[in-house]
Formats: structure tokens, C-alpha cells, sequence
């Protein structure tokens, strides 16, 4: 039977088929599951000893492509079939399971029985779990959150008929009584985000706290695929960003900037990644970034020398390094904070996308603002006296951009909004951020032009891992004299581009001036 199930090529595979699944715990392609097995030293798979643990299985994906190589490579150590899939499923595979239904689901894809211990089993256990456990496991509530994962108590508090979604591994301060051994490789494909009770999918992510807890069993090496996001840090990610980029034993990560390249149908912004962490490396990492289907590998820092830059796209890592060489300063210095003006449209509970006293029609003394309404960008009139923030800025002439923008699918994209110039007596809500005052409008158009060269957007697409256009993502974009307007031409000469590096820009970013919105 197991000669059967781990040596012949389903087609299709049905776990192919559930990793078709979308919901915020993504089932693993078996091909993806490979190519992470690949990044292993192929000796581990030889040795009778290695333990491996999969500490959110689904579908059972990685412990039964894992249970292939060690049916072929322990050949020689046992002869006897039966004997050789016994040893690996009793000794060698574990596996934690995020939900009962998974657990099913992964002893039927590894023993070919949701039972271990039923009469189809490709190996008898004693017990009805076997290596694959699940165990409901209640949040531990503090002031209305999880004190382990931050999960809302207003949600997930619920009756014993429904999942508490807390999962065991990250629900625990000694992850290593769960099993009490010591495991050689984990790997897997944990939880990404639970909602946090907040208006539509807002959600808070939680994949980091099964990464380091895998990190505190100390494996000699440990494999996730995890959304990207984690790049650029953000909510809940700042302190998880800094731990890895910072951690010498990464040894490579591979990085799609279209999920769908890895979750066929599952779009995940700011795309995924999966990375090798090798206890015993202390390093360079090997990164691997796709774009559009075309894979660059190169082996360097995962930071640049100001001990905070991590540049995902390898063929951006010399021009980042050539405008670094002319130490000028950032243009996020010109970008208002988040809500500029204190006009935050939000309210507890709701989300109003017209605030009750924004006027249609212009009154005496009224304010122009600009903000998002139900008919989309929209322009209404508000009291000045309404304004709790920024009033500094009202009578200035200032450049305005959206806070948020998003893009799918392949490159090229805008990656930012069309900015434009806002006169004097003129506000925003929080959908926009305001970039800047100026004396004359000529300045303005100025800073504008620069805005719009891809050169420009290139630098801020390095640092938009998400919708979100914030001040952080300007970073990386240098300061001009903006006595004069800007093409690209005149960038790519300022800075010294070569030609293959103009090529990726123009392969990444699309005129301005062919489309795009405010």
C-alpha cells in the first residue's frame, strides 16, 4: 500500500487541487512543498535519525512529500518496505494540526487513514492520532485580546462548536513540551493573519509568532512560506522584521512577488516567501526574487550598510548603492504623517465614507477638502474651525498624493497614485497624504513632474510591500532641486545608470502619463 501511495504520480493530485483553497490559511502546492524540501541538505533524508515537524499541517503536503524522499533514501538502512514506512512514520514525521478537520485531512494524505490506527493505515499506531495532533487549545484573554497572539475576545470567544483558531504552537511559553524532543528540520506553512473584529478584512498578522517559535526548539534548520509584507515591517511586524533581517543563519530566501506564482489563485498583497534557516550558518543569504516569471539569485546582505535597508529586488541593490554614494536627503521628509489635517473619516465599528459635515456646495469661509466618497475621489467644503491638525499648511499651495494604491498581477505598475497640486484654503482626510508647501505654484509642478518619472516611483515600489503609501515608503527616494521640472533621462544620468539597469526599471514601472488615478 505504501509502495502505492508514495510512488506513483497522482494526476491530478488533490492536494493541488486544496491549494486552490483561499482563505487566510493557504493549503501548500505539493510542487512549492518540494522546491522547499530542496533547499535541505539531501543527506537528512538518508539518515534513519532526522526528525521532522510540520507544526501547522493542513493538508498534509510536506510530511507526505517528505515521507517519499525517506522511502526512497532509507532504502539501503531498511529493505523491507513495511519495515522501512514504519520507522519513518513512528520515529521520524510529527506534525501539529491547526484544526480537527486538518488533522483528518493530514493522517489520510500521510497515512492513508484519518485514523492511525485503523485498519487502512499504512502503519499501525497504537493511537487514533498517531504522529499528527490536534489539540483545541482556548485563548488566553487580557483586556479583551489573546495575551499569545492578540486575537479579539469579542470574536473568538465562542462556544465549543466552533474553532478558536488558537493554534497550539503559538499558545504555549515551552513549545518544546508539546513533542519533548529535539527536531532536526521544521517546516511548513503556518496561519497568516485573524481577523481583528475591525471593519471588512482588517486582520492582524500572526505567522511570526510560529516562526519564532520554531526558533526557540533550536532545529538544525527550520523552512516557512510566509507573506512578504514582513519586509517593510508594519503593524504587529516591526520587531519580527528587524529579528530577521538581522539573523546571520538565514541562508536563503526565495521571494515571489506574485503570490500567485506560489498559491495558484490565491492573491496575497505584497506577494510571499519562503527562506531556509540554517543554525549552523553565519552569513550571506542566497536571495532569489521573481518577477514576472523571471528569477534573479544573488548572494549578499540581507541589510545595507545603514544597518536598516533591506532592498528586495537584486537587480535594485546597485542603484540603490549609486544614489546612496550622493548622500542626499530623503524625499519622505517633504510626506505628511498619516491624516494630515486630523479629518480621520473613520468612526468606532463603521467606516463613513462622506463625514456628516461635508458640504457639497462651496459657503462663506468654507474650506475646500479633498477625500473619498461613495461616487469615489470626491471634493466637498467643510468649516475651517473642524480642522484639529496641520493648520499650518491650509494656506499654502501643497502637492497632495493618495495614501493608498494598490496593483496586481504582473509588472509593470504606477505603484503610486496621480499626486496633485492643491491651492491655498484646501484640505484632506486621512485618504491622502500632502507632500510638501511651496511659495509658487511653478515649484510645485515641479516636484510633480519628479513624482511622475518611473525613476521615482521605481525607489518607492521598494519599499510598498502593501496598498499603503505612507511616509516610510519614500525612504529610499533622494531629494532634487526643484527650481526645474525632472525627466527620467536626466536621473539615469545624474545617478549613472547603465542601460540593463534603465531596462529593469522601464520592465517594472509604466509611463505616468498613460493612465493611472489620483
Amino acid at each position: 500500500m505504501a509502495n502505492n501511495l508514495y510512488n506513483t504520480i497522482y494526476n491530478p493530485d488533490v492536494l493541488s487541487c486544496l491549494a486552490n483553497l483561499s482563505n487566510d490559511e493557504v493549503f501548500t502546492p505539493p510542487e512549492v512543498a518540494n522546491a522547499m524540501l530542496d533547499l535541505l541538505p539531501q543527506e537528512l533524508f538518508s539518515d534513519p535519525n532526522t526528525k521532522f515537524l510540520d507544526p501547522a499541517t493542513k493538508s498534509g503536503v510536506f510530511l507526505r512529500e517528505i515521507a517519499k524522499r525517506l522511502l526512497k533514501g532509507l532504502e539501503r538502512v531498511y529493505p523491507n518496505l513495511q519495515e522501512r514506512t514504519d520507522h519513518i512514520f513512528k520515529h521520524q514525521l510529527y506534525g501539529i494540526a491547526i484544526t480537527e478537520l486538518t488533522s483528518h485531512l493530514s493522517r489520510r494524505s500521510l497515512y492513508c487513514s484519518k485514523t492511525a490506527n485503523g485498519n487502512y493505515s499504512v502503519t499501525r499506531f497504537d493511537t487514533v492520532d498517531g504522529n499528527i495532533r490536534y489539540k483545541r487549545i482556548e485563548h488566553k484573554w487580557k483586556d479583551g485580546n489573546c495575551v499569545f497572539c492578540g486575537a479579539s475576545r469579542e470574536r473568538y470567544d465562542r462556544g465549543d462548536s466552533l474553532e478558536t483558531h488558537a493554534y497550539e504552537l503559538i499558545h504555549t511559553i515551552k513549545p518544546e513540551d508539546i513533542f519533548k524532543m529535539k527536531f532536526d528540520v521544521i517546516i511548513g506553512n503556518p496561519p497568516y493573519q485573524l481577523s481583528d473584529g475591525g471593519h471588512g478584512a482588517s486582520a492582524i498578522p500572526i505567522y511570526q509568532y510560529f516562526v519564532q517559535q520554531a526558533k526557540k526548539l533550536n532545529p538544525r534548520y527550520l523552512s516557512m512560506i510566509i507573506p512578504s509584507r514582513w519586509f517593510a515591517g508594519g503593524r504587529g511586524l516591526d520587531g519580527f522584521r528587524h529579528e530577521m533581517l538581522s539573523d546571520k543563519h538565514i541562508r536563503v530566501i526565495s521571494d515571489y512577488f506574485n503570490s500567485e506564482e506560489c498559491f495558484p489563485g490565491i492573491d496575497l498583497s505584497g506577494g510571499v516567501c519562503y527562506f531556509l534557516w540554517d543554525r549552523d550558518h553565519a552569513g550571506d543569504c542566497r536571495i532569489s526574487s521573481s518577477v514576472n516569471g523571471q528569477i534573479s539569485t544573488l548572494t549578499r546582505p540581507l541589510l545595507e550598510d545603514d544597518a536598516d535597508t533591506f532592498i528586495r529586488f537584486n537587480d535594485a541593490v546597485e542603484i540603490i548603492r549609486k544614489i546612496k554614494e550622493k548622500h542626499e536627503a530623503s524625499f519622505s521628509e517633504l510626506v505628511s504623517a498619516n491624516d494630515p489635517f486630523g479629518y480621520d473619516v473613520r468612526v468606532k465599528n463603521s467606516y463613513l465614507r462622506v463625514k456628516p459635515d461635508i458640504k457639497e456646495v462651496p459657503f462663506e469661509g468654507a474650506l475646500q477638502i479633498h477625500y473619498y466618497g461613495s461616487k469615489g475621489k470626491s471634493i466637498g467644503y467643510i468649516h475651517r474651525e473642524t480642522v484639529r491638525k496641520g493648520t499650518e499648511l491650509i494656506d499654502k499651495t501643497k502637492i497632495m498624493i493618495s495614501r493608498s494604491y494598490g496593483e496586481r498581477g504582473e509588472f509593470p505598475y504606477y505603484v503610486i497614485g496621480k499626486p496633485f497640486i492643491a491651492g491655498k484654503d484646501t484640505v484632506c482626510t486621512e485618504t491622502y497624504v500632502v507632500v510638501g508647501t511651496y511659495d509658487d505654484y511653478a515649484t510645485a509642478e515641479n516636484v510633480v513632474t519628479y513624482m511622475c518619472t518611473k525613476f521615482f516611483r521605481f525607489l518607492v515600489m521598494l519599499k510598498k510591500n502593501t496598498q499603503s503609501a505612507t511616509r516610510q515608503v519614500y525612504d529610499f527616494v533622494p531629494m532634487q532641486d526643484f527650481s526645474k521640472p525632472w525627466t527620467d533621462e536626466e536621473l539615469y544620468k545624474k545617478y549613472g545608470l547603465t542601460s540593463d539597469e534603465i531596462a529593469f526599471i522601464d520592465s517594472m514601472i509604466k509611463p505616468m502619463d498613460d493612465g493611472g488615478d489620483e
